[in-house]
C-alpha cells in the first residue's frame, strides 16, 4: 500500500482498493489475482510432480509481494535476482535464500552483498572469473559472511560462463578453499532458447544444455567437488530440465503473468502457451483518447510504459482490434469497424513483462472486477 495516508488518485496511485476497474487511471498495469494465482498453483504442482525446486526469478516483476505469492501459494523454495541492489531489497524484505544470476565483479557491489549475508541470509552469485574469487573472499571475511558461489557454464547464450571444464573445475576448486565462500554448485542456464516458437526446436536445444551439465558435473566429481545445486530453465523450457535428472532447481519468472511474446509459444502438442498452458494475469490497462480518424483508435499507452523489444502487445479478449504501432505517449489500434469510442479501456497484453514492470511503480490487482490491492512496483530501478 501507499507510504502517503492520503494518496491522491491519478498522481500518487492509480486506483484505491474497492474500487471498479473501470474507474481505475490510465496508463497502468493490472494483474487479474485469479489467473495469477492459478499459474502459481499449476506451476508448483509440474515442479512437484518432477521433483524439482521452483526458485522463482524475481527480476521478472521486481515486487516483493508477487514473491510472496510464488513462494506462499506457488511453493518457491527461494527466488532469483539478477542484480546485487535488486537482491537488497528482497534481503531487507526478510527472505532468505537469494540467488543473484549474474557475476558480481565491481567491489562496491561485492561489500554490499557480503554486508547482507547474514547468518540468516543465504546469499549465492554466479562466477566465471576465477581472478573473481579473491575479491569475493575478502569481502566476505570482512564481514564474516559467507557467500555461496555457482560456476556458471556457458550453454549457449554466447553471454556470461565458461565452456571450458578444466577452466570450470579450477574455478570450482579455488572457490572451495577460499575463506569466507561455498562452492555449491552449476549454474546452466540458455536464454536464448526461451522464446523459441517450436517445441521441438527448444527440446534439440536444452538435450544440448543437459549434456554439457552432465560433464561439467561429472569433471567436478572427480575433481573431489559434488554440486548440491544444479540451476537453470526458464519458463520456456524448464521441463527439458526438470526431466532430466540432472537439474534439481528451476528459474521461471514469466509463468506467472505471461507476456505476448512467451504466449506465442508452443507445447509438446503445437497449443500456444497463453491458450493451453498458462494464463495471461498481467495487462496495460488503458484508455481510448482518440477516434478522430476513420479505422483507428488512439490510446494513451506507448513507449514510455511499455517495452517494445520482444514485440508490440495484443490487445486482450477484443476481436477486430490490432495494436499496430506507438510513440512515446501513445498507442494506434487497427479499428476497422469503429468499436471504441473516447474513454473507452482495454486491457493490452505487453510484450515482455519484465523491462515493461520496471517502467511501473504500481501493480493494481483486481479480482472480480474490482481493485483487491494495490502492490508497489519494490525494486523498480534497482540495477546496480
Amino acid at each position: 500500500m501507499p507510504d502517503s495516508p492520503n494518496p491522491e488518485i491519478g498522481f500518487d496511485v492509480p486506483a484505491r482498493v474497492g474500487m471498479a476497474l473501470e474507474e481505475v487511471q490510465t496508463p497502468c498495469l493490472i494483474v487479474d489475482l485469479d489467473a495469477f494465482e492459478v499459474n502459481l498453483v499449476r506451476m508448483r504442482k509440474l515442479a512437484d510432480a518432477s521433483n524439482v525446486g521452483l526458485r522463482a526469478h524475481a527480476k521478472m516483476h521486481k515486487s516483493v509481494d508477487v514473491a510472496k505469492r510464488q513462494m506462499e501459494i506457488g511453493g518457491a523454495i527461494g527466488i532469483c535476482c539478477q542484480k546485487v541492489s535488486e537482491a537488497e531489497v528482497f534481503a531487507r524484505a526478510g527472505f532468505d535464500n537469494i540467488l543473484i544470476t549474474n557475476q558480481v565483479c565491481d567491489p562496491v557491489k561485492i561489500d554490499r552483498m557480503a554486508a547482507f549475508c547474514h547468518p540468516d541470509k543465504r546469499i549465492i552469485c554466479c562466477v566465471d572469473d576465477i581472478k573473481n574469487v579473491a575479491d569475493l573472499s575478502a569481502a566476505a571475511t570482512k564481514h564474516q559472511a559467507i557467500i555461496e558461489c555457482l560456476v556458471e557454464l556457458e550453454c549457449g547464450t554466447m553471454r556470461c560462463g565458461v565452456r571450458d571444464l578444466d577452466v570450470l573445475v579450477k574455478i570450482a576448486q579455488a572457490i572451495e578453499a577460499a575463506p569466507g565462500l561455498k562452492f555449491t554448485g552449476l549454474q546452466a542456464y540458455n536464454g536464448r532458447v526461451q522464446h523459441h516458437q517450436s517445441f521441438d526446436d527448444r527440446k534439440g536445444v536444452e538435450a544440448d544444455v543437459v549434456a554439457m551439465s552432465k560433464n561439467a558435473i561429472a569433471a567436478l566429481r572427480e575433481a573431489g567437488l559434488s554440486c548440491e545445486i544444479v540451476s537453470g530453465g526458464g519458463t520456456g523450457s524448464f521441463t527439458f530440465e526438470a526431466d532430466s535428472g540432472l537439474f534439481n532447481e528451476i528459474q521461471c519468472g514469466s509463468y506467472a503473468f505471461m507476456d505476448a511474446d512467451y504466449g506465442r509459444i508452443e507445447n509438446a502438442d503445437g497449443q500456444r502457451f497463453d491458450t493451453a498452458e498458462w494464463q495471461n494475469a498481467l495487462f496495460l490497462w488503458t484508455s481510448i483518447v482518440s477516434t478522430a480518424q476513420k479505422g483507428r483508435a488512439v490510446c494513451d499507452a506507448g513507449l514510455k510504459v511499455q517495452s517494445v523489444d520482444s514485440g508490440l502487445p495484443v490487445v486482450f479478449d477484443r476481436e477486430g482490434l490490432v495494436y499496430t504501432q506507438c510513440s512515446d505517449e501513445h498507442g494506434i489500434i487497427a479499428d476497422d469497424a469503429g468499436i471504441l469510442a473516447v474513454n473507452d479501456k482495454i486491457k493490452l497484453v505487453p510484450g515482455h513483462c519484465d523491462p515493461t514492470c520496471n517502467l511501473h511503480d504500481w501493480y493494481v490487482c483486481v479480482r472480480g472486477g474490482k481493485v483487491e490491492a494495490l502492490w508497489p512496483v519494490s525494486a523498480r530501478g534497482k540495477a546496480f
